[in-house]
C-alpha cells in the first residue's frame, strides 16, 4: 500500500520507514515507485529485513531518483553479495551525499566490493 501511495507523491522530500518489516518484497515494491518521487532527497530503511536480494532491487531503482541526497540501509542484512548489488545500482544513481550501511554485516568482502564499485560514484560525498 505504501508503494501504491508513493506513486502520486512527486513532492515528498523525506521518507523515513524503518523498522517496519518491509523485507525484500517491500523493497521491491518500493524500487519501483522510486522514479516517481523526483523531490525525494532522504530515504532511511533501517532495520527492515531487507537481504541482498531487497537491496539489488533497490539499487537498480535509485537511477531515477536525481534529488536523493541520503540513503541508509542501516541494520539490513545485506551481506557481501548485497555490498555487490548496491555498489552496482549506485554506479547508474544520482545519490548525491551519504550511504548509510551500519550494522549491514557486509564483512571484508563486501567492503572491498563496495570500494571498487563506489569508486566509480563520483557524486557520493559520504
Amino acid at each position: 500500500m505504501l508503494a501504491e501511495g508513493l506513486r502520486e507523491c512527486e513532492a515528498l522530500a523525506h521518507l523515513d520507514v524503518g523498522q517496519n518489516e518491509i523485507g525484500d518484497e517491500g523493497a521491491g515494491m518500493l524500487a519501483e515507485v522510486l522514479g516517481k518521487c523526483t523531490a525525494l532527497a532522504h530515504f532511511d530503511l533501517g532495520m527492515n529485513e531487507i537481504s541482498a536480494e531487497g537491496a539489488g532491487t533497490l539499487a537498480a531503482g535509485l537511477g531515477e531518483c536525481t534529488a536523493l541526497a541520503h540513503l541508509s540501509l542501516t541494520g539490513n542484512n545485506i551481506g557481501a553479495e548485497g555490498a555487490g548489488r548496491l555498489a552496482a545500482g549506485l554506479r547508474e544513481s544520482k545519490v548525491r551525499s551519504h550511504l548509510v550501511l551500519v550494522g549491514c554485516n557486509i564483512g571484508d568482502e563486501g567492503a572491498g566490493i563496495l570500494a571498487g564499485g563506489l569508486g566509480e560514484c563520483k557524486a557520493l560525498a559520504h
